[in-house]
């Protein structure tokens, strides 16, 4: 039995109103306005997940995540262009696995996630 339901993914970051508009335009969702500060910001209403924070914290990212989100896309070269279009940048090539390929990315802060494109996409 579970003690507790899955509420939001939080990104700990330096500046969360910036880095919750780049994922609004990767992910959709809604800024929660009674989220909307110098300190949090939540997108609300994102496909698939419900609730992303972005929370500020004092210190800069240092290492690679720990946790990632992957994300499934149509076309992993129309992913890669608008993201960079809006600030993320790739890393190296398209991974090939036996289900799908992905391409690492990092967001403005620097986070990474993953564009995923399904072999089989039933």
């Amino acid at each position: 039995m579970a003690i507790g339901k899955f509420l939001a993914a939080v990104m700990d970051c330096s500046d969360p109103l910036v880095l919750s508009k780049f994922w609004q335009q990767i992910l959709g969702g809604d800024i929660d306005t009674r989220t909307e500060t110098a300190e949090w910001v939540a997108l609300s209403g994102v496909p698939g997940l419900g609730y992303l924070g972005f929370q500020k914290v004092p210190e800069r990212k240092e290492v690679k995540n720990r946790v990632h989100l992957d994300i499934d896309v149509e076309s992993i070269d129309d992913a890669v262009a608008l993201a960079v279009a809006l600030g993320a940048k790739k890393v190296a090539s398209v991974i090939e696995e036996q289900t799908n390929w992905f391409q690492v990315m990092l967001d403005p802060e620097e986070n990474e996630f993953c564009f995923i494109l399904r072999k089989n996409r039933s």
